[in-house]
C-alpha cells in the first residue's frame, strides 16, 4: 500500500497511487514497506534480459498488477522498435574500476524513456482496474527531457490528455524541437516565460488547487502527473540499478556481494532516489554520489543539511539539472525520519514560505552515511567532455560529464577506490552544440543538423534517427504564457478540444 509523505489516513494500492499522481495534501506517495531481497536473488538476474529483470523488480512494488499484466506492459515498453540496443540499458566498461550505464537508447535519446515508455501502460491498466471514466490529464513541467519522453509515451493513449510546459529559454534547441514538433491528437506543448522552478511550482499549484480541480472534474477531467513525483515514474528507474549490477557480475567486473558506487547527475532527485530504494532493498551500494551543476542546491544540502533555494539561478550546459527545488527529496526525508510526516510537512512548508529548511544532525548523519555530493562548473564540464573523448574515445553529453567530473573529485578527496558506475542520462546528440564545441572548439554554424552531422563524424556514432528526422518536421505547437497564466492555459486547452 502507498501513503503520503505528509500524513493523512489515505492508503492506496499501487494502481491508485499511479493514477492519482500526487496526494491531496501535497505529499508524494511512498510504499509503506520496502521489499527486501538477498544476494542470491540478485545473482539470478544475471541470466535474465532487461524485461525479465524489470518484471522481477517491479512485481515486488506493484502487487495489484497480475504477472501477465505487468509482463505485457514491460514488453510493450522496452520492445526492439522502441530501444536501439538489445540490452536496453547497456553497461560500457571504460576502465577496470569505472563503467558507464547508458540510459539513452530509447525513442527520445534520454533516460526519461526508461520510465516514460512504461508509465502510460501502467496508467492505462490503472484506469481499467479503477473503473475511472474521467479523461486523465497528464500535466508535466519539464527541464528538457521529461517533456518529450512523456509526450512520446502518452501520444494517442486512450482516455488521456497530456499538457507539457517547458521554460522558454531553458532547454537545448534539440530538446525544444523534439517537443514543438510532437504529433498526437491528445498532446499540447506550452513555452513558459520563466525558469524550470517557476514552471514546476505553477504545476504543483494547479494540482493542489481544489477549486480548479473541482471545476474541471465537472467537465470530466482528472489530473495526474508524469513527473517523478508520480510513483509510476519513479519505480521503473529502480530496475536499472539492479540490471547494471547484474551486468557487472556477468562481465566478471565485480564479485557477488561486492559494493559499488553509483554516480548520478541529479536535478529533481528522482534518478538518485531510485538508487536509494535499490539500496534499501538490499543492492550492495557503497555510496550514491550526487553530481550537480552550478545550481548546486543539492550538493550544499547533502554537505550541510541546509536546503536553501534562495540563490541565483544559473542557465548551464546541463539544462536538465537547472533546478533549485528538488521535489523527490521529500520522499528521502520521509524515509530517513522513519515516517515522521509532521516533520516532513513542516520542512516543505518552510521551503515554500521561507525558501529554506534545516534538517537536524541525526538526519544529516544518515544522509552522509550513504550520499556524497559535489558539483561541476560549465568550464569543468567542457573539459571533462574533451578529456574523456581524448583518453577513451567515448563521447559523453554534458550531464554525463558532470557526473564523471564529480566522480573524479570524490576519488581524489576520499581515496575511496570502490568500483563506480556513472549514469549516462542523455545522448551527446541531444546537446550537440555543447559537445561539438568541447571536442573541436566553437562553431559558427547555427544549423542544428549540420552540427549533428559534424558530431557524428567526430564521435564515430550514428545520429539517432529520431533526432535527424526533426529536420523535416513542422512545428505544431506555438503557445506561450507566464507562470501565472498556466492554469488558464490548461483550462483553455482542455475546454477547446
Amino acid at each position: 500500500m502507498y501513503i503520503s509523505t505528509r500524513g493523512g489516513e489515505e492508503q492506496l494500492t499501487a494502481a491508485q497511487a499511479i493514477l492519482k499522481g500526487i496526494a491531496g495534501n501535497g505529499g508524494l506517495y511512498v510504499p509503506e514497506d520496502i521489499p527486501a531481497i538477498d544476494y542470491s536473488w540478485i545473482a539470478n538476474l544475471q541470466e535474465l534480459n532487461y524485461c525479465q529483470r524489470a518484471q522481477a523488480v517491479l512485481s515486488l512494488f506493484l502487487a495489484d498488477y497480475r504477472a501477465d499484466e505487468l509482463a505485457a506492459c514491460i514488453n510493450a515498453a522496452y520492445s526492439a522498435d522502441k530501444f536501439d540496443h538489445p540490452d536496453v540499458a547497456p553497461v560500457v566498461t571504460l576502465t577496470p574500476d569505472c563503467s558507464i550505464l547508458e540510459l539513452w537508447h530509447g525513442p527520445t535519446s534520454a533516460f526519461k524513456d526508461m520510465a516514460l515508455q512504461l508509465l502510460p501502460h501502467l496508467l492505462s491498466l490503472s484506469l481499467e482496474k479503477s473503473g475511472e471514466t474521467a479523461q486523465i490529464v497528464i500535466l508535466v513541467a519539464t527541464s528538457g527531457d521529461t517533456g518529450k519522453a512523456a509526450l512520446e509515451g502518452f501520444k494517442d493513449v486512450k482516455q488521456t490528455r497530456i499538457i507539457v510546459f517547458y521554460p522558454q529559454d531553458g532547454v537545448s534547441e534539440i530538446q525544444r524541437l523534439q517537443m514543438v514538433t510532437q504529433e498526437g491528437a491528445n498532446v499540447s506543448v506550452v513555452a513558459v516565460k520563466g525558469n524550470f522552478d517557476d514552471t514546476q511550482t505553477a504545476v504543483k499549484h494547479i494540482f493542489n488547487d481544489a477549486g480548479f480541480n473541482a471545476q474541471l472534474a465537472k467537465q470530466g477531467f482528472q489530473f495526474s502527473s508524469a513527473n517523478s513525483i508520480n510513483w509510476g515514474r519513479l519505480v521503473p528507474q529502480i530496475v536499472y540499478y539492479f540490471s547494471a549490477y547484474a551486468d557487472l557480475l556477468k562481465q566478471g567486473t565485480i564479485q557477488a556481494g561486492e559494493k559499488v558506487n553509483f554516480v548520478v547527475p541529479t536535478g529533481n532527485f528522482g534518478n538518485i532516489l531510485a538508487g536509494y530504494y535499490a539500496f534499501r532493498m538490499g543492492l550492495p551500494i557503497n555510496k550514491l554520489i550526487c553530481a550537480a551543476n552550478s545550481n548546486n542546491v543539492l550538493a550544499d544540502f547533502l554537505q550541510t543539511g541546509c536546503y536553501d533555494r534562495k540563490r541565483a539561478f544559473h542557465k548551464t550546459l546541463s539544462p536538465s539539472m537547472d533546478i533549485l527545488i528538488s521535489s523527490n527529496l521529500e520522499r528521502l526525508l520521509y524515509h530517513l525520519t522513519d515516517g515522521n510526516t509532521q516533520q516532513v510537512a513542516q520542512w516543505m512548508k518552510d521551503l515554500n514560505e521561507q525558501g529554506s529548511y534545516q534538517v537536524g544532525g541525526t538526519v544529516l548523519a544518515a544522509l552522509q552515511k550513504l550520499f556524497w555530493a559535489d558539483w561541476a562548473s560549465d568550464s569543468q564540464t567542457t573539459e571533462t567532455i574533451t578529456q574523456v573523448h581524448r583518453k577513451f574515445g567515448y563521447t559523453c553529453d554534458p550531464h554525463t560529464a558532470v557526473a564523471w567530473g564529480v566522480c573524479e573529485k570524490y576519488r581524489s578527496q576520499t581515496a575511496d577506490q570502490t568500483k563506480s558506475v556513472i549514469l549516462s542520462t542523455a545522448s551527446p546528440f541531444k546537446f550537440n552544440t555543447s559537445v561539438l564545441s568541447a571536442l573541436q572548439g566553437l562553431t559558427d554554424d547555427s544549423n542544428e543538423f549540420v552540427i549533428l552531422d559534424k558530431l557524428s563524424q567526430l564521435s564515430g556514432w550514428p545520429i539517432p534517427h529520431q533526432l535527424s528526422a526533426l529536420e523535416h518536421k513542422s512545428q505544431l505547437h506555438h503557445s506561450s504564457c507566464t507562470p501565472d497564466e498556466m492554469a488558464e492555459a490548461v483550462r483553455k486547452i482542455l475546454l477547446s478540444k
